[in-house]
């Protein structure tokens, strides 16, 4: 790249005025351009043609052919399934990097809520309000599974499961993991300062994908929060739900197609589960017709977990060191394993 070459970059996403110039500070050749999500449709085809990086959310993405000088796609989401499933643009000389890391903050607070809801048998107090309702037989039904002593299984040691496991850390849990390579424990994507577990320290233990089963054996709550891939779809199904403790609380921060729907069902109805809260779901919105609006012991949330005020600034902190990178010629962070699907 030399000295003087205009590094040409194009966001499909709105932009404040402040995360504009943060973008354009980092070096004085960038020039950029920024659309609303929702105009891509405006955008000329001359800003396709040169653009060499994209912030994107994902999709739609133009015909390859309209990209030439594209080298790179920043990606606002962790989960990057859907633009995979454009597969044109897994080609070479393009890089792809996702957003993990940027929203584990208020992730990690949602699950925290979450276990707490669950533990502390919310959603039968919240049933009794409505009803009006003082029962009698309150050490029975009502005794909390309190975090501390319990076992948390996360499944999927990713951005977000770490961060879970920070978080735990000050309640006295003992957490259980499962990652696709054990022997490297430690977390070389993005981080935030002060959050996640970057150096592998907050799991008791860590178990191989294969040995998913042995581990859910082993919990009380168990955390769902890998990515939606091949491997993963219906990773959690008949035969995982069988595997789990008696009345064992589920939680689903991931994607919905992580989670077999049908068994889920079956599995709260018949009490193997002692409840879920579920964030994520395998159609969005949730149809009225779903059996699990009406489950007793299932709380559903809009596919909220991520959202926060500070969402996009946090996107444009990971956007900037990865420019900074990316200039110095350096891996840059959260690239996309095409293969692996994240």
């Amino acid at each position: 790249m030399a000295d003087n070459q205009k590094i040409k970059i194009l966001s499909a996403l709105s932009l404040t005025d402040s995360q504009v110039e943060r973008i354009k500070a980092v070096d004085p050749r960038i020039e950029l351009h920024w659309y609303g999500r929702k105009d891509a449709t405006r955008i000329p085809v001359e800003l396709w043609r040169d653009a060499e990086i994209l912030l994107s959310a994902g999709t739609p993405l133009p015909p390859p052919e309209l990209t030439p000088a594209l080298r790179w796609i920043q990606f606002h989401s962790a989960g990057v399934d859907k633009a995979l499933g454009q597969g044109e643009y897994v080609r070479e000389g393009v890089k792809l990097t996702n957003a993990s890391g940027t929203m584990v903050s208020q992730m990690g607070e949602y699950v925290l809520m979450a276990l707490l809801m669950l533990g502390h048998r919310a959603p039968e107090m919240f049933r009794n309000q409505v009803q009006k309702l003082w029962p009698e037989t309150r050490q029975e039904k009502m005794e909390p599974k309190e975090l501390r002593g319990s076992t948390v299984g996360i499944v999927g040691y990713g951005s977000i499961g770490r961060e879970v496991a920070r978080q735990l850390s000050a309640y006295g849990a003992k957490v259980l993991a499962t990652k696709r390579d054990v022997l490297h424990p430690e977390d070389h994507g993005y981080v935030p300062e002060g959050l996640g577990d970057p150096l592998g320290h907050y799991f008791h233990r860590l178990y191989p994908s294969e040995a998913l089963n042995a581990m859910l054996k082993e919990c009380d709550f168990v955390v769902v929060s890998p990515p939606l891939t091949d491997e993963t779809r219906h990773l959690i199904s008949t035969e995982q739900f069988a595997a789990m403790k008696p009345g064992a609380f589920l939680l689903n921060v991931s994607r919905g197609a992580v989670v077999d729907t049908n068994a889920l069902i079956e599995a709260v109805k018949s009490g193997k589960l002692g409840g879920a809260v579920l964030d994520v779901f395998e159609e969005e919105p949730l149809p009225v017709e779903s059996p699990l609006w009406d489950l007793p012991n299932v709380v559903i949330t809009p596919h909220v977990a991520g959202l926060s005020r500070r969402f996009m600034d946090g996107v444009i902190d990971l956007f900037i060191a990865n420019i900074e990178r990316y200039l110095k010629r350096q891996e840059l962070y959260n690239l996309i394993d095409a293969r692996h699907g994240y």
